[in-house]
């Protein structure tokens, strides 16, 4: 279309650039490599130890640890990727959906951890094994350690980057499942109530479900382009429909990019006697302060465009 238009003004934002945006992250790639190192010491410990003892509780939340891992090393994975891409021609935003489709397979993946969680809890319940207590405490304490020695690794940067602050709750929701394994390690040791660690197993299961929903939801949503949640697609036709020397506004389009990259592109038929350097700076301001987009593709028409703009875009 633009090609066609001629002289039509047309812009875009300049607030972040694709390899702007991946710089926050990037600042702590090391950071979160060690966050990956003491994931993985607890899955093995959890794992072996799991095994050994017969503990679903332990086993459930190794399950859940290896899942969190693979997800913040998919997110550290997409920004390596991501940084190698930029400034190739053929890859104009980089490879940013490589993030998007890890997290729709960890979703994937959760669920399945789930659901064998559950089935391997329903069989226990008619005769629970008999789970030493023991080393299911040791075990859920080295785990909380490393989720704390994880978690400040992680904490400034969780306050700059989005890679870096679902990293860091990745690994607060494994502390909850220490949590949860040490009770169910206690329990068992001063009581030994044999049911304590299945019931445990089962709690850590539905615990991972709902957040694998959300994960799934989310990434689908980014694929399928649809607007970002919370923002009015409506309100942003109006909001630039109001702006001084605008008659219309068309071929509006929002979507992500990846998780905080969401970018814009739209049409604005303007007055004859209307400055499109002018309309297009009030237009990126509104964007940017108002809904918080960036990075959005600006095209300028003059009345006589439109009916063939809105005909050609069918």
């Amino acid at each position: 279309m633009e090609r066609e238009v001629g002289l039509v003004g047309q812009g875009h934002g300049h607030g972040v650039s694709p390899a702007e945006a991946g710089s926050a992250s990037g600042k702590y790639v090391r950071r979160l490599a060690i966050a990956i190192g003491l994931g993985l010491v607890t899955f093995v410990i959890q794992l072996v130890v799991g095994l050994n003892t017969s503990s679903l509780a332990l086993l459930s939340d190794s399950a859940h640890v290896f899942t969190d891992v693979f997800g913040v090393a998919m997110a550290l994975v997409a920004i390596l990727i991501a940084r190698r891409a930029v400034g190739r021609s053929d890859r104009t935003y980089g490879m940013y959906r490589a993030e998007v489709f890890a997290a729709l397979f960890n979703a994937v993946l959760l669920f399945a951890v789930a659901g064998w969680v559950l089935y391997e809890a329903i069989g226990r319940l008619a005769d629970p094994p008999d789970v030493p207590g023991l080393p299911v405490v040791l075990v859920a304490v080295v785990g909380l350690g490393m989720n704390v020695a994880a978690l400040l690794v992680l904490k400034s940067g969780a306050k700059e980057s989005l890679n870096v602050r679902g990293a860091y709750l990745e690994v607060l929701a494994d502390m909850l499942g220490s949590v949860g394994v040490l009770a169910s390690g206690l329990i068992t040791l001063l009581t030994g109530w044999r049911y304590a660690d299945p019931v445990i197993g089962v709690a850590i299961g539905l615990f991972v479900l709902p957040r694998a929903y959300n994960l799934g939801r989310h990434a689908l949503r980014i694929l399928f382009q649809h607007a970002p949640p919370g923002l009015d697609v409506a309100d942003m036709s109006a909001a630039l429909s109001a702006l001084a020397g605008v008659r219309q506004v068309h071929d509006l389009h929002v979507w992500t990019l990846t998780s905080g990259m969401e970018v814009a592109s739209a049409h604005l038929t303007i007055d004859v006697d209307a400055e499109p350097a002018a309309v297009l700076t009030e237009a990126q301001q509104v964007l940017a302060d108002k809904f918080g987009l960036h990075h959005a593709t600006l095209q300028m028409e003059p009345p006589d465009m439109t009916d063939r703009c809105q005909r050609m875009s069918w």
